[in-house]
């Protein structure tokens, strides 16, 4: 069954035997919607292809009735069948000639009206043609039918991303860059229009739809086998809890990740399954006292969430407990606020007074007025937070607080990514943007978990520590980015090591040799090892391990390197000779034929 739309419908109504996961079907209404581009089509131009037909019957009649003469001058009628040739290549401009003896004065006659007659009638039938494909219900079934059969025809593992703004856009350049495929939903048809130029190694399926009608979701392949996430991106808290529902209820079994800006909003989704839910905001207050009390871990953290070609950020100073100024009470206000004070700082807030909260740390004005901010202790403020959702409020009040006190800490707030030159030129210590926060968030649960746990334990190691660990990975691997990648070190990834494992004096070290020269390491750091402890599914792991530690069967490593050391090393993960240099330094033929030559074992 090759057709994706008999696929679909066989999907639609084929009795599922009972099992675990429940199945359930796509509303009937999005299925019309998908198939009914023929129908559409047969039913508007029904009218004109009857107008047409009629056409071609009367004349290719007519032929048949006027009689002819032949070369003798005796009188012929044509057949229908000659009538019907001469009608085709008549109405179609094309004029073969006349047949099957020149026509006579009469046929010719009556030719001439059947000329007019046919041309009449293609022009009804092109004309509503056209216009049938300037109609949008007919573009929308058109381009509903077009994405159905691209997410069908995908075979590799996929991941639904709802809502193509700005993070989505980082979020799948990150995801290309890993060689991961996707499907994208957004109800804004300009957004799928720049998805559709984007240069993406593989081809993205686009559909513009509602993400809140499960239907769309069916389309997009959330029933598939091959959908392996769901990621809920749209600036619309109450949309993007409309996905995580569908999800959790329609397949339980997927994880869902999901962006929320309202806390409320947030245990809302929660109560649907285990959703990962991303606050731009909260992640933002809790990178924010990183960067005062930790900056290289800041440093390192920011980094790896960047994505591959990421150039090193620059690391700031260690800031002294002091007082801090936060213009912007709103929900990133909120959380800001409530995060300094959880380090023991003293806050004061500026906020107009239509929606200031009267309590004895706000003051009610304008936050780029000067007697406001002298009066809210700029002059003796440590750090300041430019936190409205307006950029070019933003901008004037960095500029008003620079002013008051040149040797601020400025913290601000970017909405719109347009703004993020004039943001780059005012050179502002920590810089917020939402959509860049949840991509990176998203993007560092999605490359592998191993990552998401090394991040979670950044924090919690001391400054010089992750201060270590850059210089580590800029000595070997430069100061961009590059690839990261997961190793399990099982019989079926690792077959040339298990013997080696099995030995038990396997050092992380003499694994991460360079194949070609084994006194040179690869061009690889490795960041996390975890290993199952065999209790309750638990794992132990080891942060940034050292040369010596001695790796066990099973082991999982989370390493960053140069593309060139991942070929390196699955070769010697994978090729008995390859491991025997690079562990032993011995060489050791790799095929029977040298073996039986030299006379050595395997």
């Amino acid at each position: 069954m090759s057709n994706p739309l008999l696929v679909f419908w066989s999907r639609l109504f084929a009795t599922e035997p009972a099992r675990r996961t429940p199945r359930w079907r796509v509303p009937m209404h999005t299925s019309r919607k998908a198939s009914a581009t023929i129908f559409l089509v047969m039913r508007r131009m029904r009218v004109p292809l009857i107008v047409l037909i009629v056409i071609f019957a009367i004349t290719t009649l007519g032929l048949t009735l006027i009689p002819g003469q032949d070369t003798a001058g005796r009188p012929v009628k044509m057949g229908f069948f000659d009538a019907f040739y001469v009608m085709s290549y008549t109405a179609s401009t094309i004029g073969f000639g006349e047949i099957p003896y020149p026509f006579t004065y009469n046929q010719r006659m009556w030719l001439t009206i059947s000329i007019y007659l046919t041309v009449v009638g293609w022009a009804y039938a092109i004309g509503s043609l056209l216009a049938l494909l300037q109609e949008r219900g007919f573009r929308q079934a058109l381009s509903l039918q077009h994405f159905m059969r691209k997410v069908e025809r995908m075979r590799e593992p996929f991941l639904l991303i709802v809502g193509y703004g700005r993070t989505g856009e980082v979020l799948a350049r990150s995801l290309d860059a890993l060689g991961r495929r996707f499907v994208v939903i957004d109800s804004d048809d300009g957004r799928i229009d720049d998805l559709d130029m984007a240069s993406y190694r593989a081809d993205v399926p686009g559909l513009v739809a509602d993400a809140g009608d499960p239907g769309h979701l069916a389309v997009a392949g959330l029933d598939l086998p091959s959908c392996e996430g769901v990621v809920a991106l749209t600036d619309d808290d109450e949309a993007n809890l409309a996905v995580v529902q569908a999800a959790a209820l329609l397949r339980p079994d997927l994880p869902v990740i999901s962006r929320a800006v309202s806390p409320t909003m947030a245990e809302r989704m929660r109560a649907f399954g285990t959703p990962t839910v991303v606050n731009p905001f909260d992640r933002f207050g809790d990178y924010l006292r990183i960067a005062l009390r930790a900056p290289a871990s800041y440093q390192l953290m920011t980094w790896l969430e960047s994505g591959p070609g990421a150039p090193l950020p620059p690391r700031g100073l260690p800031l002294s407990d002091g007082h801090w100024v936060i213009c912007g009470y709103g929900r990133f206000g909120r959380e800001i606020t409530e995060d300094l004070r959880a380090e023991g700082l003293d806050v004061t807030v500026v906020e107009p007074a239509d929606v200031a909260e009267h309590h004895p740390d706000t003051i009610v004005g304008f936050g780029y007025e000067p007697d406001v901010l002298v009066r809210a202790g700029i002059n003796r403020a440590a750090g300041f937070v430019a936190g409205t959702d307006n950029d070019t409020t933003n901008l004037s009040l960095i500029a008003s607080a620079r002013k008051a006190n040149p040797s601020l800490f400025v913290a601000a707030r970017q909405n719109k990514a347009a703004s993020a030159p004039l943001f780059a030129a005012v050179e502002v210590d920590s810089l917020l943007v939402p959509a860049d926060v949840v991509a990176h968030e998203v993007y560092a649960l999605l490359s592998t978990p191993l990552l998401w746990r090394f991040l979670q334990e950044v924090p919690r190691r001391e400054d010089a520590w992750a201060a270590a660990v850059i210089d580590r990975l800029t000595q070997l691997c430069g100061e961009h980015l590059q690839a990261v990648w997961k190793v399990r070190l099982t019989a079926t990834e690792a077959p040339a090591l298990q013997a080696w494992l099995a030995e038990g004096g396997a050092r992380l070290g003499d694994l991460l040799r360079n194949p070609d020269d084994r006194d040179e390491p690869l061009h690889a750091v490795p960041l996390l090892l975890a290993r199952a402890t065999g209790v309750n599914d638990g794992t132990d792991i080891e942060v940034a391990p050292e040369n010596d530690f001695v790796l066990a069967p099973a082991d999982e490593l989370l390493l960053v390197g140069w593309p060139s050391a991942r070929r390196g090393l699955d070769a010697t993960l994978l090729v008995d000779a390859t491991r025997e240099y690079v562990v032993h330094g011995r060489h050791v033929p790799s095929s029977w034929v040298w073996r039986k030559l030299t006379r050595r074992p395997a």
